[in-house]
């Protein structure tokens, strides 16, 4: 500073270099000083347009505890044991398919399948007859053939009710019969799991019951890291998900499977955008539990203490209409049925930092921070600077030549 103040510099030469200076300070604001995207006026003006027009494309939402207890409200997943919990089977009945065996126990003197039956050795000497007849399976109709007592229908009754029913036939044809029915081969009552597993199976059931992550077992377990995995059932017409997570961490969703069910593993990558006045700006992968709004901010460094605005932390995203307080309200909505949404946070506001926990953070979101406005006129004075020193470096150079 010392070498600028000693030159010196003539009233006609200073006169330009202040008409270049207000000419130059000028165009560079009327175009925009370079920035990461607009400002946070820039955006609430840009609203405010749309709403003065009556054409509101986009909606401006402050974020409050409303506004965060609304959208967790419309993101609540049904739990499964909410669903299906209360619905457990202790047995699965025989379908067709399945392959059986029956054996039918008769008391002497007399003996309908004769005397050639093994001898059940718990009985004592020679006092009951057994007699096992082959393997059958369960024919397209629904029904098994068992001599002297005819078709049986077998086809949704348990083993206990085909015993029960045979019985019956046989009364009066074998003397004190006793049957025993067993499923020698599960073909119908089996649960499928596909998806993101090391092999895709087809487990059978037994009465046992058993429960969802038995049946991930029996798959090989997942191929991704579970932190990012959810697992969806399918029952009938109901299709129901959860992260794997909350059913590992909560016994009580691990339910008991019902023949037919699907379980598919499905690996959601889910990620959310960063830009702006932040440590880093880059897309960044969250848990399939989710994450929220003052985590995801802390994912990112935090805001730039020289740059940002803690007014102007916003959130854009295509947001469901359930979420929204759309009372009174006409709104444009996307092709596929959502409103976009930008929500504006306030950190100046010790109270926002409360909401912030609360707030979910959303798959594809995108984050920015607004720069301050301090932070413009520093980039201004910059210029400034930079466009002195050259003309004051000219100046020094002319002095010296004469």
């Amino acid at each position: 500073m010392s070498r600028i103040s000693s030159v010196f510099v003539s009233p006609s030469l200073l006169l330009v270099v202040c008409a270049a200076l207000s000419v130059g300070a000028c165009s560079t604001y009327s175009s925009g000083i370079a920035s990461t995207g607009p400002s946070r006026q820039q955006v609430e003006d840009s609203v405010g347009k749309q709403r003065a027009a009556n054409s509101p494309d986009i909606q401006l939402v402050e974020i409050d505890d409303a506004v965060a207890r609304r959208i967790l409200a419309s993101q609540k997943q049904e739990l499964f044991s909410e669903v299906w919990g209360k619905h457990v089977k202790n047995g699965f009945p025989v379908g067709s398919g399945d392959v059986i065996e029956v054996s039918v126990w008769e008391a002497p003197p007399a003996a309908l399948f004769g005397s050639g039956g093994a001898i059940d050795p718990r009985s004592g000497p020679a006092t009951t007859h057994v007699t096992t007849f082959p393997e059958q399976m369960v024919n397209s109709e629904g029904t098994i053939t068992i001599p002297f007592a005819g078709q049986i229908l077998a086809n949704g009754k348990t083993p206990h009710q085909i015993e029960e029913e045979l019985v019956k036939r046989l009364k009066g044809k074998a003397n004190q019969p006793q049957v025993l029915v067993r499923v020698i081969r599960n073909n119908t009552a089996n649960v499928t799991v596909v998806g993101e597993v090391a092999a895709s199976v087809r487990m059978p059931l037994t009465p046992r019951g058993e429960r969802l992550l038995d049946a991930l077992a029996a798959a090989g377990g997942v191929r991704q890291p579970v932190n990012k995995m959810t697992l969806q059932v399918t029952r009938g017409d109901q299709v129901q998900a959860l992260p794997l997570e909350t059913i590992i961490r909560d016994p009580k969703q691990n339910i008991v499977l019902n023949p037919g069910d699907v379980v598919t593993s499905i690996f959601q990558p889910n990620s959310f955008t960063v830009l702006g006045a932040t440590g880093k700006n880059e897309e960044m992968n969250f848990e399939a539990q989710g994450i929220s709004l003052a985590q995801a901010l802390a994912r990112t460094g935090g805001l730039d203490d020289n740059r940002a605005d803690a007014r102007g932390v916003f959130i854009f995203r295509f947001e469901s209409p359930t979420a929204m307080d759309l009372a009174g309200k006409t709104v444009k909505m996307t092709p596929e049925g959502k409103i976009p949404v930008i929500y504006r946070l306030n950190l100046k506001d010790p109270a926002t930092f409360f909401v912030a926990q609360s707030f979910p953070i959303q798959n594809k979101d995108v984050m920015y921070v607004s720069n301050a406005p301090a932070a413009e006129l520093q980039k201004f004075l910059n210029i400034i600077v930079s466009t002195i020193y050259p003309i004051a470096n000219v100046a020094s150079a002319a002095s010296s030549l004469k």
